[in-house]
């Protein structure tokens, strides 16, 4: 029979089969949990409209996941999670909230009940330009015992808030990574780019697109392939058919898990040139880069957010600021020369980040 104390309910604002950071995170945290005989439970939202996708990937866990349906009042759907959240706390000991709206909703509910409260905070749900939101989490954050940034960008975005946070990097599940057979696919192009995350202003897509002018100068071969969500595929089309690159570009959508491993196997360098943007979006952390190293891939990163601990400097990869284009073909031109060393750090470095290991920083924060 598993302690009582052993009983922790997992409040994420994201949660697979669908893609994203926040919920790969969390069934990570969750699987690695149920490892070392912990119960677990899972609150998030319903993400696909007709939910059968996510019905058939809940059915293959050996925990509950509860989700909230999609409702076009979305108001009642915030009402349903705080039900939800107070119907189902009463037989957990401890609760662990992640995203924005998690941290919200479990600290109001702290109120309530005394539980062990611990907030994983990855960047963008604690940096918003809205002086009300930003105060709402503020104060939110101060009901939580613990608070467990992935990043020591992320750290620093809420010191002057909380004193009780402590950086525990995200992981790769290596496992998963080496059990995920390949799939026949051939990209074009060299050296060949590649970015994997939703096509947003927040993962850099829009900054690799305009540094290919000065690029293809250098490299006349180069091909950018662009992995994820298309959200916003047919702006930056229009901006690389204005700077007469589109050509240079291809936008391959959401990818299988198999795609995505093949696709990376044949890739040359991994790029995420992330920034700020207006509303305080920013990147945490980037696991994807790290599962790119995994898989023998150097890569190339922003300064200035999450991506500076993803990233060891001139080891798996280059550092550089996002829109500085000379530092972006020289970050190329170093890889390039060096390929066999960065490729060999890279794996190195993604050994450290594995989720065996990482999971028991979390035990620890969990059972102080």
């Amino acid at each position: 029979m598993i302690e009582k104390s052993k009983h922790i309910l997992f409040v994420t604002s994201e949660f697979p089969p669908q893609p994203g950071g926040i919920g790969n995170h969390a069934y990570n945290i969750a699987k690695q949990l149920l490892e070392n005989n912990y119960a677990v439970q899972v609150i998030t939202d319903q993400r696909s409209v007709s939910g059968e996708e996510e019905k058939g990937f809940d059915a293959m866990l050996n925990y509950k996941v509860h989700r909230v349906h999609i409702t076009k009042i979305r108001f009642l759907m915030y009402v349903k999670r705080l039900i939800l959240l107070f119907d189902t706390i009463k037989s957990v000991d401890k609760v662990i909230a992640s995203g924005k709206f998690s941290l919200w909703i479990v600290a109001f509910v702290s109120v309530f009940y005394k539980k062990k409260y611990i907030a994983v905070i990855h960047g963008s749900e604690v940096n918003f330009s809205n002086t009300y939101l930003k105060t709402i989490t503020n104060k939110s954050l101060k009901r939580f015992s613990k608070i467990i940034a992935v990043s020591n960008y992320t750290k620093g975005l809420v010191e002057n808030v909380c004193s009780n946070v402590v950086v525990i990097p995200n992981g790769i599940n290596a496992e998963n990574l080496n059990k995920t057979p390949l799939k026949n696919k051939t990209l074009i192009g060299y050296p060949k780019l590649i970015t994997v995350g939703n096509v947003s202003e927040r993962k850099g897509q829009l900054q690799v697109i305009k540094h290919l002018p000065e690029l293809i100068k250098y490299y006349p071969e180069i091909h950018y392939h662009c992995i994820g969500l298309p959200t916003q595929k047919e702006q930056f089309s229009q901006i690389a058919k204005e700077l007469n690159v589109l050509n240079y570009i291809t936008f391959h959508g959401r990818a299988t898990d198999q795609e995505l491993k093949s696709c990376l196997k044949e890739s040359d360098i991994f790029v995420m040139l992330s920034g700020l943007t207006k509303t305080g979006d920013v990147e945490g952390f980037g696991i994807a880069l790290i599962e790119a190293n995994y898989m023998g891939l150097p890569c190339i990163g922003a300064t200035g957010c999450g991506i500076e601990d993803a990233i060891k400097n001139n080891y798996s990869g280059k550092l550089i600021e996002p829109s500085n284009a000379k530092a972006f073909i020289t970050a190329i031109q170093d890889i390039i020369a060096n390929y066999e060393a960065y490729k060999k750090n890279a794996k190195k470095w993604s050994m450290q980040h594995e989720w065996n290991s990482i999971v028991k920083q979390y035990i620890k924060e969990i059972e102080y």
